[in-house]
């Protein structure tokens, strides 16, 4: 979605399956592989390996012990030694047992060292603009050269051998404008403070550097890079705390926000100063840190809502939480004390949660902007929060991710853990926040099942387009872009027009509580989660309630939406790539999509049918700006089905209905008419497979964190904010309540 890009890929050995070998032995069970979103898959039974839940154990084999240095928490006072960023010395010094005793630390051991090797004989990165300056900059290249400076720190610390140095100074000589050959960025400000978020990254890029490679540095070396860090980067960091009407007063903006910028900004300032704490003669580092350190934990601690949602969307919690973590963690072995970063906000401690219910066996559920290339942006901080919050759940979640590989895990893991993440997790969790977005999309919602997206997001509008970033309020820019609209969403479309931005929905939630118990988890009939929203408000009053819920054992999705259509119309809207075909009058339509089958049926009411349009602008939308950054990009391979929706009070029921192997017809089930204000857990009767009907009266579902992959078209799920998700053993549907936030 961005206008340019470094190109960048990580090497992942076949790592997970050498950790599954070398695990069996000890009776834990492993993924064999991951898919193509990341997701482990495990084996379809559990052979000899014992199932058991989250915990911690004791191992001294394991074990690091204790930081020995004496630290004087009264004041933000910095250790005096080095390495102090994310692990002292004491930590180098322990991860070769960690490392020959953990299959995991093994196998990321190997490929860190791989990517370190392909890195070494890359040229050093180049100074490439994205959009200009004040566009997207150079974070890119902030961010390429801060994963390298990672990986050969690691391998320095690992081997002491001097050809990781020797290359990581070469990059940074580059990367400080001292080049004699290589030009980059404009002297005095090559880090870019207009574009904040790459000078944050390029000061800790040059802080990880700094420290990591102290004992290998000579004296003149360690000042250049101190130079770099305070002039190129905590100076500009301090302009903006303490001069903000003044030399900061383009760049400020982020100290009072909170969300992703504010995390990064904090962090790589933070870092800075935390690397060169008592050698630096300036007295920079020291005033940052005083500015820094409160202002995250007021701000950037905060970006969760109290329920864990992340304050923007799925993607961009990564980079905050990656910055947070870093943070906190340089905080920890720097200073002895986390400096109340974790603790000032709880919704902190639910931030990972909401990162695991949000992430669906196709993928996230992406609503709103994606972001830019994650590069040295992982999820990997969650097992900094395991350790710290103890809660060895969301360890064991991301151990098992493709992303786990990169030096930052092998500081942040504890191998102490033990058990299976899945083991007694809810298959549902309702996160109630209503207030993020950045789309234009209250009721939105995407379709796992098979191992299939079926309504799935269109992701980010250009970043670059005229007015992308400058407003969310009703008659801003950003909802001229397709991707931004309502028209661009799987909700319901009226007369044509965005849904009212200011709107909040209320939501309603039910769940009865089952728990993942087994690898291979069976759910019957009696398994329900649903989920409703009232989004009459978003409409300017006109009556719309949608509701969506698990049937059959979780193996087949109602959407029911009970709305008053007044006469410019609304239109029912979802986005797919599968190939579609209509039949009986058009009230039926058969989806097929990666080799397998999905059926929706409009139920009610009989006048409705389906139909398609292009994903495209409509012919009433308001003209886009003219230059070429500001046209909608193309949807290739995307078809909206649509059902315009009669006049009048209205009932609109589709049902999906997978096609799952080993069902047959009479498997799946027909459910009964109920108003949404009476659906509970007892509203739809009890389901169950061998009968097209349902007994009792009708209601429920919403859920899905549960069931990890066994193969390709695995199931389970997660969930986002306002949000729930419903699935595990089967479907996996997430339903957004929630609509953008004016700020």
């Amino acid at each position: 979605m961005r206008t340019s890009k470094t190109t960048t890929t990580l090497v992942v050995l076949a790592g997970l399956a050498a950790s599954a070998a070398a695990a069996s032995t000890s009776g834990t069970l492993t993924p064999t592989a991951t898919d193509a979103w990341g997701n482990p898959l495990y084996p379809t039974s559990t052979g000899s390996a014992k199932i058991s839940t989250p915990t911690f154990s004791t191992n001294s084999a394991l074990s690091c012990g204790t930081d020995p240095y004496s630290f004087d928490t009264s004041s933000l006072t910095v250790r005096t030694d080095h390495p102090r960023l994310f692990a002292p010395s004491y930590k180098w010094q322990c991860l070769p047992k960690l490392v020959r005793g953990d299959a995991y630390m093994s196998s990321w051991n190997d490929t860190i060292f791989t990517n370190a090797t392909k890195f070494l004989g890359m040229s050093p990165t180049n100074y490439t603009e994205d959009g200009g300056l004040s566009g997207s900059g150079v974070l890119d290249v902030a961010r390429e050269v801060q994963l390298r400076i990672k990986h050969w720190g690691y391998a320095w610390k690992m081997s002491n051998d001097t050809k990781w140095a020797d290359r990581a100074w070469q990059e940074l000589v580059v990367a400080s404008g001292n080049s004699t050959t290589q030009s980059f960025g404009t002297t005095g400000n090559n880090w870019n403070s207009a574009h904040f978020l790459d000078l944050a990254e390029f000061t800790a890029a040059f802080a990880i550097a700094y420290d990591w490679f102290f004992d290998y540095w000579t004296d003149a070396q360690k000042l250049a890079i101190r130079t770099s860090i305070t002039t190129l980067g905590l100076q500009y960091g301090l302009n903006a705390y303490a001069d903000p009407t003044g030399l900061g007063a383009d760049y400020t903006w982020w100290t009072k926000v909170n969300g992703n910028w504010n995390c990064v900004c904090n962090n790589g300032l933070t870092l800075g100063a935390l690397a060169i704490a008592g050698e630096d003669t300036t007295g920079i580092a020291a005033k940052v840190l005083a500015y820094t350190v409160p202002n995250a934990a007021d701000n950037c601690a905060f970006s969760p809502s109290p329920d864990g949602t992340w304050s923007e969307t799925a993607n961009y919690w990564y980079f905050g939480t990656s910055a947070h973590s870093s943070m906190a963690s340089a905080l920890l072995t720097s200073t002895g004390s986390t400096q109340n970063l974790l603790d000032s906000n709880p919704g902190m401690k639910l931030s990972a949660l909401y990162h695991m219910y949000v992430t669906g066996m196709q993928g996230l559920f992406a609503y709103g902007d994606t972001g830019p290339n994650k590069y040295s942006t992982t999820a990997n901080g969650i097992m900094f929060y395991g350790s710290q919050y103890n809660i060895p759940m969301y360890t064991l979640f991301q151990r098992d991710r493709l992303d786990a590989a990169e030096p930052m895990s092998m500081l942040y893991y504890d191998p102490q853990v033990a058990g299976d993440f899945w083991d007694g997790l809810a298959l549902d969790h309702h996160f109630d926040n209503t207030t993020d977005g950045w789309d234009v999309d209250a009721g939105d919602f995407v379709l796992d099942a098979m191992g299939q997206r079926w309504a799935g997001e269109l992701g980010s509008g250009n970043y670059l387009a005229d007015g992308y970033f400058n407003s969310e309020a009703q008659n801003a820019q950003r909802w001229l872009y397709y991707r931004k609209r309502t028209e661009g969403q799987n909700t319901l479309l009226m007369g044509g027009l965005d849904q009212n931005v200011l709107g909040v929905p209320t939501t309603g939630y039910g769940s009865s509580g089952d728990n993942q118990s087994a690898l291979v988890y069976d759910i019957d009939g009696t398994s329900i989660a649903y989920f409703t929203t009232d989004l009459t408000d978003m409409y300017n009053g006109t009556s719309v309630q949608r509701a969506i819920r698990m049937l059959n054992g979780r193996k087949q999705v109602l959407l029911q939406d009970e709305v008053d259509v007044p006469a410019v119309g609304i239109q029912w809207r979802m986005h797919t790539n599968a190939t579609i075909t209509m039949y009986n009058n058009n009230q039926t339509a058969t989806l097929t999509l990666g080799g397998k089958t999905l059926i929706m049926q409009i139920l009610s009411p009989s006048t409705a049918a389906f139909g398609t349009a292009q994903p495209v602008r409509l012919a009433s939308d308001p003209a886009l700006p003219t230059d070429a950054a500001s046209q909608d990009q193309p949807n290739v391979g995307t078809t909206v089905l649509t059902i315009q929706i009669p006049t009048g009070q209205q009932t609109l029921q589709v049902l999906f209905s997978p096609q799952w192997d080993g069902l047959a017809s009479t498997d799946y089930v027909t459910p009964p008419t109920v108003a949404i204000a009476n659906w509970s857990l007892t509203s739809h009767g009890v389901q169950s497979l061998g009968s097209n009907t349902t007994t009792g009266s009708g209601g429920a579902a919403a859920s899905g964190a549960g069931s990890p992959g066994t193969g390709s078209s695995g199931s389970g799920s997660k969930s986002p904010a306002g949000r729930v998700v419903v699935g595990a053993s089967g479907v996996v549907a997430m339903l957004a309540a929630a609509v953008v936030a004016v700020w």
